[in-house]
């Protein structure tokens, strides 16, 4: 599920459609034993109750048809808007994901899209990273899988809060399929774009049918291996454990190879897209069209992500902060966020840095904040706003989620300036154990109403 995506002749397929009308196969009771040799460092596999959504834990829902400040329609063309709507996306209570695409009576396509809190899945040094999934495609094929575009897929950490350093920090497409055709595409997307390495924007990949049953028809298990046991180091990607492509780090070189690999990690994302560039290339036109059949889910019994190798040390079971974790009692300076929406770091007036030009629907993360046994009184933000007479908005704190409800705001209007600071409490939920941060920006106005320097929890 590239940022930029190929357009690919319908030519260029070499699977055919298949029509099946085989009973799926029932999602697994638990997670499969993990493998000999391997350690498990994540995993869900979604047997929460029915119609509710994923654990806010381990997923962020993307809403929208964009990332705040990135490309329209994802930059892929896709016509959809993802949701957080259990019609579009809920465990089943029989232990499912099941993400929907649903077209309204106007004729609108609802979807959804997730992705990891995490976004530091990284082959350790010396071993081997594995991330794994066992889904079903939608079962649909033919002329009512017109526009389907399902994925299973991971993006470079540095992407958070940027959105325009795609392709260089990588992205490893596990599982992607269009318009209902029996066949998995694996695809290594780096470099530069157009052309470079991988080839932008079609990306280095390839793609094989799925052993026994459809892809439609059944369940199978999608997994890619980041290997950096060998020389040169070496991806590869496997259905059912059939390997299907592997690329190799000769093959990439310097400095593509180290932008793709030498940041913190990966996040794992899940998603449903309606037409844009690549199912529409495939097909020679435009998709979805008026034959394209609403409501048909992908199925997701279980992620999970293992490590191999690379010393005794395992891989950290939780999202490390950027310089470790944080105190959230002491000051947490605004600027140290590990991901952001398209905001902006600028001089302070009272030294360092604070993050400015925050408006309506912005956000800034904070991971690994440790809250202690101990009870939350409140939180403050310093905080200064030029914004003009009427602008004004709240400044919340959510926890683990942005699609959570804040345990805490205030309100800000305009305090002299942008560079005019006053330190603002605002009353919070008691939290305790270790937690990610996110201040978020809720506006009834699109203009920037606040500039944050740093903020703190107080007991």
């Amino acid at each position: 599920m590239r940022i930029r995506r190929r357009i690919l002749a319908a030519a260029a397929v070499t699977a055919a459609l298949t029509a099946s009308t085989a009973a799926a196969v029932s999602a697994q009771a638990a997670l499969p034993p993990v493998p000999s040799g391997w350690t498990q460092i994540w995993a869900d596999d979604f047997t929460g109750p029915a119609n509710t959504l994923p654990s806010s834990a381990n997923w962020i829902i993307d809403t929208g048809t964009s990332y705040p400040g990135g490309p329209a329609q994802w930059g892929t063309g896709e016509i959809q808007t993802y949701t957080n709507s259990t019609s579009n996306l809920s465990q089943d209570g029989a232990g499912n994901l099941r993400i929907t695409p649903i077209r309204s009576g106007s004729g609108q396509w609802t979807s959804a899209r997730i992705e990891t809190q995490r976004s530091n899945f990284k082959a350790p040094d010396g071993g081997v990273l594995r991330i794994e999934g066992r889904i079903q495609m939608p079962n649909v094929t033919g002329a009512e899988a017109a526009g389907y575009w399902p994925a299973f897929w991971a993006l470079g950490a540095p992407y958070r809060g940027n959105y325009q350093n795609w392709p260089s920090v990588g992205e490893f497409d596990v599982m992607e399929n269009v318009n209902g055709i029996n066949a998995v595409w694996g695809v290594l997307h780096c470099g530069v774009n157009p052309g470079g390495p991988c080839n932008e924007t079609l990306g280095i990949g390839t793609n094989r049918a799925c052993p026994g049953s459809s892809c439609q028809s059944a369940f199978h298990t999608y997994a890619f291996e980041w290997d950096r046991s060998v020389s040169p180091n070496q991806m590869r990607w496997y259905v059912d454990g059939q390997q299907f492509h592997s690329v190799s780090q000769s093959q990439i070189g310097e400095p593509h190879w180290t932008n793709m690999t030498g940041h913190a990690g990966y996040f794992i994302l899940l998603n449903v897209a309606m037409g844009g560039a690549f199912p529409n290339g495939v097909a020679g036109s435009a998709t979805p069209t008026g034959s394209t059949a609403s409501g048909r889910p992908m199925l997701v019994d279980y992620v999970a992500v293992y490590s191999r190798g690379g010393g005794t040390t395992p891989p950290p079971t939780d999202p490390p902060p950027t310089g470790g974790s944080r105190d959230a009692y002491g000051t947490i300076q605004a600027e140290s966020y590990d991901a952001a929406s398209a905001v902006g770091k600028e001089a302070c007036s009272e030294g360092g840095e604070d993050v400015g030009w925050l408006s309506n629907g912005d956000w800034l993360q904070y991971n690994g904040v440790e809250f202690g046994t101990g009870g939350v009184r409140d939180f403050v933000g310093r905080v200064a706003s030029g914004a003009a007479g009427g602008v004004s908005g709240l400044v919340e704190v959510r926890i683990d989620s942005r699609s959570n409800a804040p345990i805490g705001s205030f309100a800000l209007a305009n305090t002299g300036g942008w560079q005019s600071w006053r330190s603002v409490a605002g009353g919070a939920a008691n939290v305790t154990g270790r937690h990610t941060v996110f201040l978020t920006f809720t506006s009834g106005q699109p203009a920037d109403f606040v500039n944050v320097n740093w903020f703190q929890f107080r007991r």
